[in-house]
């Protein structure tokens, strides 16, 4: 039971971090995963892209309602996402894990600095 909450409090701070950042909860994810959940660090990433789905559907509903989504601008976004996501989850299994901590390190490293500038 105990770890029940662990899992249920790293999901809220995904969806937090989804809903008011439109994005970003795997990155919250990813850590709590490997470091309060236990999982390593590969069923970490796996297990963040099938959390943040139902996430992401959720806060699409959200901002869809209340008039702040326009679909014709996503859409591009989502055809690269999609075959991004394709192309990721075939490389997924041959990237050696040092390689993936450090891209996923980069990726939140240019993100912050982004946020910053």
């Amino acid at each position: 039971m105990r770890k029940n909450w662990k899992y249920a409090a790293a999901g809220g701070l995904a969806g937090v971090a989804n809903g008011l950042f439109g994005g970003g909860g795997g990155s919250v994810l990813v850590p709590l995963f490997t470091g309060c959940c236990g999982l390593d660090q590969r069923r970490a990433f796996a297990t963040s892209v099938a959390v943040i789905l139902p996430l992401c559907a959720l806060s699409v509903g959200i901002y869809f309602f209340r008039g702040g989504l326009d679909f014709m601008a996503a859409l591009p976004y989502l055809i690269g996402g999609a075959a991004g996501g394709w192309a990721g989850g075939r490389w997924f299994k041959g990237v050696k894990m040092p390689w993936l901590k450090r891209i996923f390190g980069l990726l939140l490293i240019y993100g912050g600095v982004r946020s910053f500038l």
